[in-house]
């Protein structure tokens, strides 16, 4: 595999800006806590030697045998550690993996959202082409359902609820009665290109966004419903906050406004800072305790976000956004 072939997987995203926060130096411990094709992980794992141990995570199997291959040149110099997990059980995966002082951390990367390979991959995560609904980013058998089982077993309620919760879609209710409608009728939804057709029939064409497709938040919506991508997100960034390491530091890049309202919240109480209002989407509200949080100041006060240059060369940057923060040195 050469250096440039990495199974599609995307250039990785904010890349300088998310190296200078983390300032990954030889000897240290860093969690890459959504590995992908490890292109942030190459870079940190290249500072981290010699003597560094770099932790990497990722529910996706083939995100995993590329990131070995991408960062199999660095093993003499550099601990690696790959595991086969979603970040949401990032304390057990730490505890069974490696535990001992190697767990606790420096600096940890969350990199969310879909990889440009799952985009491409025929998982229906796209509805570019038209392939079955699955939406799971973890595909081993009995992980989780798909999006096709969601739609065929979720109530009319239950659907409209995550349609307007997850992708905070308008005509969610509409939509999910034209999907159930059809299963009651004896045909399932079970395509991408089905489901945008419905979902474009279901919206008013007066209604449509001018700027994304009219089904866009509605494949959104199923795919953070299927992954449990905000629930992982709470527990798997607050299990990284609590192994950071005095003086420790998180970086964490989102790309859709439900994300970012989620690490605000927990960076802001932890700094000792009132979280801004949340938003008019129940899953944008964070509720974890400001008690079971370490104390952390604020690396940013604002979100950093890619430049106009780094859009052009790579297009998924465009909705990015990089928060960041650093564990206290004395939490008195």
């Amino acid at each position: 595999m050469s250096p440039t072939d990495f199974g599609g997987y995307h250039a990785p995203v904010l890349l300088t800006e998310t190296l200078d926060l983390l300032h990954p130096q030889p000897g240290e411990t860093m969690l890459d806590a959504t590995l992908g094709g490890g292109g942030h992980s190459l870079e940190i794992a290249q500072r981290l030697s010699p003597g560094g141990t770099l932790i990497g995570l990722d529910r996706d199997p083939e995100a995993l045998q590329v990131a070995r291959a991408r960062l199999q040149p660095l093993q003499d110099s550099v601990s690696i550690i790959l595991v086969h997990t979603d970040f949401g059980k990032l304390e057990t995966a730490l505890n069974a993996q490696v535990g001992g002082d190697v767990a606790f951390l420096d600096g940890t990367l969350f990199d969310l959202g879909v990889s440009s390979h799952q985009l491409d991959a025929a998982r229906g995560f796209s509805f570019r082409r038209d392939e079955p609904i699955d939406l799971r980013m973890d595909t081993t058998p009995g992980a989780t359902r798909t999006g096709a089982e969601l739609l065929a077993e979720a109530s009319e309620a239950e659907i409209a609820r995550i349609l307007w919760e997850y992708g905070e879609e308008r005509w969610a209710r509409r939509i999910a009665h034209t999907l159930v409608e059809q299963r009651r009728k004896g045909s399932p939804v079970e395509t991408t290109g089905r489901l945008a057709a419905l979902v474009a029939e279901s919206v008013p064409r007066a209604a449509w966004p001018r700027d994304i497709h009219v089904a866009t938040r509605t494949f959104q919506a199923l795919r953070i419903a299927v992954n449990d991508e905000l629930g992982q997100l709470e527990r798997g960034l607050k299990a990284a906050l609590m192994r950071l390491k005095p003086g420790g530091r998180a970086v964490v890049l989102s790309y859709h406004s439900l994300e970012d309202r989620i690490v605000k919240q927990m960076f802001a109480k932890a700094a000792g800072r009132t979280p801004s209002a949340p938003g008019y989407s129940p899953a944008a509200f964070q509720s974890t305790p400001i008690s079971d949080l370490p104390r952390l100041t604020l690396l940013t006060r604002k979100p950093v976000v890619p430049t106009e240059t780094e859009i052009a060369l790579n297009p998924r940057a465009r909705s990015a956004k990089l928060r960041a923060a650093q564990r206290t040195v004395d939490e008195r």
